[in-house]
């Protein structure tokens, strides 16, 4: 979420009722991929005397038919699926990051060099230490901390269920640590 939090909340609150009533009335839980669409309409981009939501959100989830997928809505009404992007303040910096960063460590160790680096999944491991470079990056001037941000994690289990998962401040620490040394070494170079 980056924007007005009051708006957020707004907006959360009617998610909530939204997903009851799906599930009270269709008797299955509400695809996640509708919700994108759901916060894209409710904007009030288009009605008079109202103002637009001043929030935008990123969804992820995943779902059996397409598999894992992330969602950005804008206040203006916009919504766009990617596979990894920044919203918020100093945005431009961590998507600059992100187009020459992601898949950089998958592609390294893939054998078929012809294939493109942005087409390659990045591992858990990567993928967490590539959401610590990019917070880094667009924070105002405050060093890293786990106290100072959370990170979460979804995967897959063997079972087909979503598993999610919030790292512990110890987790966190060591992934910290990790793009701390890395960015040490890389400056020293």
């Amino acid at each position: 979420v980056a924007g007005l939090t009051a708006d957020a909340n707004i907006l959360i609150d009617q998610a909530r009722v939204k997903a009851g009533r799906y599930q009270y009335d269709i008797k299955n839980p509400s695809p996640w991929n509708n919700w994108s669409n759901m916060f894209a309409t409710t904007i009030y981009t288009q009605y008079g005397g109202l103002r637009p939501f001043g929030v935008s959100f990123l969804f992820a989830g995943y779902d059996e038919h397409f598999g894992f997928q992330l969602y950005q809505s804008d206040p203006s009404g916009n919504y766009s699926g990617w596979k990894a992007t920044v919203i918020g303040a100093n945005n431009q910096a961590g998507k600059s990051l992100l187009k020459t960063d992601y898949g950089k460590t998958a592609a390294a160790a893939s054998d078929d060099m012809e294939e493109d680096a942005a087409d390659k999944m990045p591992t858990l491991k990567d993928a967490l230490l590539l959401a610590v470079k990019v917070l880094n990056k667009t924070m105002d001037g405050t060093a890293a901390s786990s106290d100072k941000m959370e990170l979460f994690t979804m995967t897959l289990q063997d079972n087909g269920t979503c598993k999610h998962h919030i790292l512990t401040t110890d987790e966190a620490k060591s992934i910290i640590e990790q793009v701390e040394a890395e960015t040490a070494t890389s400056g020293d170079a």
